[in-house]
């Protein structure tokens, strides 16, 4: 599980999952670059890794298209030398009935959801397969999996993400790049805050019974990261208090 001269990008890592997945990145050893719109919150992330012997570096960005993706990949690489682990954490979860939708947010969710990682993994994976190594873990979700009401826009744009995973892990798995994904169920996080008693309510419908912590749910992005991850190719892990096996 020792990740010890590996660089990792994590984006959306200034709070909730993704600052869990830096941290427990960083705790193996890996040089973490923190990302996120919040300078105040992704400098603190990084005091905190480096106050228990870590690594990291915070690269400020707001990510919403191509180019930001581009150039957020760009810096990564100028500051660790290279990108040995990608994790497409960053993105938008609102729910809301379809008729309620709008085109603008539509789009936005699409494009951190989708068009962001998409951009992400061309910039960077061509050059960890010329390497013939490295990994990269994508976060989706369990309405992903399933119909719910109020999660058209969001599970579907996380569908895609899930297929994207499968299609990489075959185009780029034959020349040492490993693709893969994890799926969470409801987590307890700054982000979901604002469903209250609604968290509780989904996560009672799973055999754990309870929201997860966001330390589980980097542990498990860390173990696909890693070389103990080394015959995972194409996975969607579901760490998901059991919600995925009713």
């Amino acid at each position: 599980m020792d990740l010890t001269g590996k660089t990792a990008l994590v984006t959306g890592s200034t709070s909730g999952i993704g600052r869990a997945t830096a941290q427990e990145l960083a705790a193996r050893g890996a040089h973490v670059l923190v990302s996120g719109r919040d300078e105040k919150r992704g400098t603190q992330v990084v005091a905190e890794i480096r106050a228990e012997g870590g690594k990291a570096d915070f690269l400020p960005a707001d990510l919403r298209d191509a180019t930001s993706a581009r150039d957020l990949a760009q810096r990564a690489v100028q500051t660790g030398g290279r990108v040995d682990i990608l994790i497409n954490n960053a993105a938008i979860f609102e729910f809301g009935p379809t008729e309620a939708t709008s085109e603008a947010d539509f789009d936005a969710m699409y494009q951190l959801n989708v068009k962001v990682p998409f951009f992400l993994v061309a910039e960077l994976a061509p050059a960890m397969a010329e390497r013939g190594t490295g990994a990269i873990v994508n976060l989706t979700t369990m309405v992903a999996g399933f119909g719910q009401a109020g999660a058209a826009l969001y599970g579907s744009s996380k569908a895609a993400v899930s297929l994207l995973t499968k299609a990489w892990a075959a185009e780029f798995g034959p020349r040492g790049v490993r693709v893969n994904a994890v799926s969470p169920g409801p987590t307890r996080t700054e982000g979901t805050a604002v469903m209250g008693d609604a968290l509780d309510q989904l996560a009672s419908q799973a055999p754990a019974a309870r929201p997860a912590d966001p330390k589980e749910i980097a542990q498990a992005i860390a173990y696909l990261a890693g070389e103990g991850a080394s015959f995972v190719h194409g996975a969607i892990l579901p760490v998901d208090g059991g919600r995925a096996a009713i």
